[in-house]
Order: structure tokens, then C-alpha cells, then sequence
């Protein structure tokens, strides 16, 4: 189960499709100074999956810097230092080495996926509203622009602070994932070495190399 974390934009209903267009990039522009100023960023998240008639829920913690990211849920532990990516399942004890990129990167890092949302998504503004947070939003939807098996994204981007608060992927073939986040904190640093395996709190891993 992968993070995978979305975003916002804002204009009049009444507003004619190419400003409305033009107001949804300039909020996700906006959300991505937001990022890159907030610094270090933590936050924690609930996420819900549906595949058929099965709905699994679990909780999470996220470290963000740039394109930097940990990840924890339940039974599965990711770091990604920016190049490589590495996938622990506690389980079996082993942990997965790859190098993400394009669409796989930018829905495991919300950061990513609002920076570089034109190289894969078109961005569609939706008004503002009162969010699943409780507090003001923007709404905006991705659609792919080319080939995938991504429906479509939809984003609630925080008013006020400009962050995404909920986040949902929905996939052609009827499965979802929805991500909302909580307890953000932000002005965090940390170095480098937090976002890469700690290979020395794991011995005896199995480690598969798909790189």
C-alpha cells in the first residue's frame, strides 16, 4: 500500500473554461512553493483502498523533504532518497530495491505529483469548499493526459496553507485509494541518511534487487 498523497485550485464556477484552467495551475504552483518553502515536512494519514467488494483501511506516518520520502504503514516500510527506493515488508523480512520514476513516482510522493503534474495529468479546477478536514479548500481533479490505468485524481488542497488535506486515485478498472492527512508538521530537516534503509536495524533481510 503505497502513499500516494493530491492537490487544489480555486476560481468562479461561472468563469470560462481556459481561466479556469489557468486558476487550477496557478493553485497547484501555489501548493508547490508551499512544499518547497515548508522544508522538512511530517504528517500523519489514513488511508482506505477498495479492490471489488473489499475495503482495507490502515494508518501512516510521511517524512517529506524535496523529493525525498519515508513512508510507514502497517507491515510495509519505504524510504526513497531521491534515486533509489527501498520497500520492507516486515513480514518476510525482505526489502525490495528499486529506481521509481514517471507515473510510479509522483503517486507515491504528493510533493512530486503537484510539482510535475503536467508531464502525465491535465488539472481541472472544482471550486472551493468546506472539506473533509472541516476547514476551507480548493478542489481540483487530475486527469490523465495519455495512456494509464488512473481514472482520475482528485485533490483537496488547504485554503489557508496551501498543502494537500485528502487525496483520491481512482483507477479505470473501478479500485480506489484514498489518503487523507492530518497532524502535518512542517520546517523539519533532516539528513540525508534518514531516507535511505538503515541496513544495520535489519539484519538477516532478504534483499531483491530489481533494479
Amino acid at each position: 500500500m503505497k502513499l500516494t498523497l493530491y492537490i487544489y485550485v480555486a476560481l468562479a464556477l461561472q468563469a470560462i473554461p481556459v481561466a479556469a484552467q489557468t486558476s487550477a495551475d496557478a493553485i497547484l504552483e501555489k501548493s508547490a512553493k508551499a512544499y518547497r518553502d515548508a522544508k522538512g515536512i511530517s504528517a500523519t494519514f489514513s488511508i482506505q483502498t477498495q479492490t471489488g467488494a473489499t475495503t482495507e483501511s490502515a494508518e501512516g506516518i510521511i517524512n517529506m523533504q524535496g523529493d525525498k520520502f519515508t513512508l510507514a504503514t502497517p507491515g510495509i516500510l519505504t524510504w526513497y532518497d531521491g534515486l533509489t527506493q527501498w520497500v520492507y515488508l516486515t513480514e518476510a523480512n525482505e526489502v525490495n530495491i528499486s529506481t521509481p520514476e514517471g507515473e510510479e513516482l509522483r503517486l507515491t510522493n504528493p510533493a512530486v505529483l503537484i510539482r510535475d503534474y503536467r508531464k502525465g495529468f491535465k488539472a481541472e479546477y472544482g471550486g472551493e469548499a468546506t472539506g473533509r478536514s472541516g476547514r476551507m479548500i480548493h478542489q481540483v481533479e487530475l486527469k490523465p493526459t495519455g495512456k494509464s490505468d488512473i481514472a482520475g485524481i482528485e485533490l483537496q488542497i488547504d485554503k489557508a496553507g496551501s498543502l494537500p488535506s485528502y487525496i483520491r486515485i481512482s483507477m479505470k478498472n473501478g479500485t480506489y485509494s484514498a489518503i487523507r492527512i492530518a497532524n502535518l508538521q512542517t520546517g523539519l530537516s533532516r539528513p540525508d541518511g534518514f531516507f535511505a534503509f538503515p541496513e544495520g536495524k535489519y539484519p538477516g533481510a532478504e534483499v531483491i534487487d530489481l533494479r
